[in-house]
């Protein structure tokens, strides 16, 4: 197999939340030109939609799924309906996500949950439980988990959501040691910032824009594409002897 062919990703099944929109749809459509089919989870039929003709015009399948990942009871049942469509599962990407920005101690204890539920507990439960399925089937998986800078270093006003990312960590170094066995691999992007829904409150401070724009060597926001193209490579066998590691997409920040 050439360099090249190691990341195609025919015949595999994918799944991603948070698919509607944003970075989660860059990253199911990527991995459907790249020859997967996808199932797309979000809380918006609509967007779903959107997201499944785009992946159905790439020439591969895809299949919509409404979820909230907020209720972190229902995931494990989120994961065995996505299985049954086509059997099997080969890559998961939890990428669904909000955010809250405010002060340390403006912040309620039900906010805190519901950031920890979102961005830790249920991107968890969903890999556990098709992880489950992946060992019982031999499937040799691709967990590919949303880190953020925020993983690695400390930003003000969204401090539950840093929690939670650097959570995020912890998950892929013990899954990918647990699931090593198994052929599994267990990774997470790292990505900047974007220009996305969850960044436009922020950037219409231009204070704030100015500040993130001087923090990042490259002079500029990155692009949906450059997550999903660090997406499909840790979830092809380019990347089959790459685990527990978090790929910062971040235009040279952290290495700041």
């Amino acid at each position: 197999m050439s360099a090249v062919d190691r990341f195609r990703l025919d015949g595999k099944v994918a799944l991603v939340t948070g698919a509607g929109r944003g970075l989660g749809q860059g990253i199911a459509v990527a991995l459907a030109e790249a020859g997967a089919d996808v199932i797309v989870m979000s809380r918006t039929q609509s967007e779903l939609d959107e997201t499944a003709a785009i992946i159905e015009s790439a020439g591969v399948k895809a299949h919509t799924l409404i979820a909230d990942f907020s209720d972190v009871e229902q995931v494990a049942g989120h994961a065995g309906t996505a299985w049954q469509w086509q059997d099997r599962i080969d890559i998961v990407v939890p990428a669904a996500g909000m955010q809250i920005r405010r002060l340390a101690h403006e912040f309620s204890a039900a906010e805190f949950r519901l950031m920890m539920d979102v961005h830790l507990a249920a991107p968890f439960l969903l890999s556990a439980a098709v992880g489950e399925k992946q060992i019982a089937a031999g499937i040799q998986g691709r967990h590919i988990f949303m880190g953020s800078l925020s993983s690695r270093i400390g930003l003000p006003n969204v401090v539950p959501y840093g929690a939670a990312k650097s959570g995020v960590t912890g998950l892929v170094h013990g899954l990918a040691r647990e699931w090593a066995p198994h052929g599994i691999t267990v990774n997470a992007v790292l990505p900047g910032y974007f220009d996305t829904a969850l960044t436009k409150t922020l950037f219409a401070d231009k204070a704030r824009y100015d500040w993130v724009m001087s923090r990042i060597p490259m002079g500029k926001l990155g692009d949906a594409e450059d997550v999903a193209a660090a997406c499909v490579y840790l979830a092809s066998d380019a990347a089959k002897y790459v685990s527990g590691e978090c790929l910062a997409v971040d235009g040279g920040w952290l290495a700041s």
